[in-house]
């Protein structure tokens, strides 16, 4: 048998701050190209809360959440044969996909109709076991310790991926010189929106392969802000605040619309907003009806969301972040305490990325 903190119903936070109830349930048996994990830690992700609220609801209950898992194999179905037992591997919020369709073959797989989300729509982290298809299991570089790597896996992937689709490519020596896929040609300012797990990281990424690159933080409380200005940031204020100048492209992590209408003002003209979310909440969806053309939108201004992750995503960034190397701010919590730690991220009570240790 196995500890596990499982949702049986959808519910309100603000209502309701013991969504999951710990449970004993038996250990998953691994089919045919599946492997099974003892897990030690698994980090918590905002996305848990778009699926206890119902903005991303599981389509079974109940189900064990959480999507950056790490661990080791302990046992391998009968076909699987890339990874061998007690190999140290994370799993992100890619469980599965097709394979077989464009999206699989020309590795976008995070856009494949049949994506399957951990911890969503089959069980994940927030447990002592988890089975999980031997593809989308990642090797841990050595660098790193087990709770380290555990935010890697989403947050700093997830916030990779934003990067790429902001128009910056961090394998290269400098910041792209022309020739962007938006025409914004070269990339000088990047803003950040909210500063929690996802945003600082990418800071720590962005500030060391391209030092000269100025990055602005919209953050709503001084405690992020100044976190921000302690990893390098060239400016950090509030979301309502002016930064000192308009910028190239902005990357919005946050679970709200006010954010996002404002980020459009402080693009220059062909500037890009990346929105690094699952889901928007709906408590200030109306403030969508501030939008006004003329300064928010006009001068070929883009928005672009991000879909998940693909396979390429988690690979390339862990070997980027073993490469440089930069580790994540972490806050640990037993599994017992996970709905401590979700009603903290609800309430916005952020310094780096929060992580339950189970193991």
């Amino acid at each position: 048998m196995m500890k596990a903190m499982r949702l049986h119903t959808i519910s309100d936070m603000n209502v309701n701050e013991e969504p999951l109830l710990l449970e004993e349930l038996p250990i998953p048996i691994p089919k045919n190209d599946e492997v099974l994990l003892k897990i030690s830690f698994c980090g918590v992700c905002h996305t848990e809360l778009d699926e206890i609220e119902g903005r991303t609801s599981p389509p079974l209950l109940p189900v064990i959440p959480g999507h950056q898992v790490v661990g080791r194999i302990v046992e391998m179905g009968t076909s699987a044969k890339r990874h061998n037992i007690n190999d140290r591997v994370g799993v992100a919020w890619i469980w599965s996909s097709c394979g077989k369709c464009r999206y699989c073959l020309s590795g976008n797989e995070n856009l494949c109709a049949e994506f399957t989300a951990t911890g969503r729509d089959v069980n994940g982290g927030y447990a002592e076991y988890m089975v999980v298809k031997e593809t989308f299991v990642h090797p841990i570089p050595l660098i790193f310790t087990d709770e380290e790597a555990a935010p890697l896996l989403c947050a700093g992937a997830i916030g990779y991926r934003s990067v790429r689709l902001a128009g910056l490519d961090l394998f290269a020596s400098s910041p792209p010189a022309g020739g962007r896929d938006a025409g914004i040609g070269q990339l000088q300012t990047l803003g950040l929106t909210g500063f929690g797990a996802s945003a600082h990281l990418v800071l720590k990424m962005v500030r060391h392969r391209f030092p000269h690159l100025k990055i602005f933080v919209f953050a709503r409380n001084e405690p992020e802000r100044s976190f921000a200005r302690e990893l390098g940031a060239e400016w950090a204020g509030d979301t309502m605040e002016t930064p000192p100048e308009k910028l190239d492209a902005i990357i919005d992590t946050t679970p709200v619309w006010k954010s996002m209408v404002e980020a459009l003002i402080h693009l220059k003209p062909g500037g890009r907003l990346v929105i690094n979310a699952i889901r928007k909440e709906n408590k200030d969806k109306e403030y969508l009806l501030k939008l006004d053309y003329p300064s928010h939108l006009w001068m070929e201004k883009e928005i672009k969301s991000v879909a998940n992750v693909a396979l390429r995503d988690v690979r390339e960034f862990l070997a980027l972040a073993a490469a440089i190397p930069f580790r994540p701010e972490i806050q640990l919590y037993p599994l017992e305490q996970a709905n401590k730690a979700l009603t903290e991220l609800k309430q916005q009570k952020i310094r780096g990325a929060k992580v339950l240790k189970i193991g």
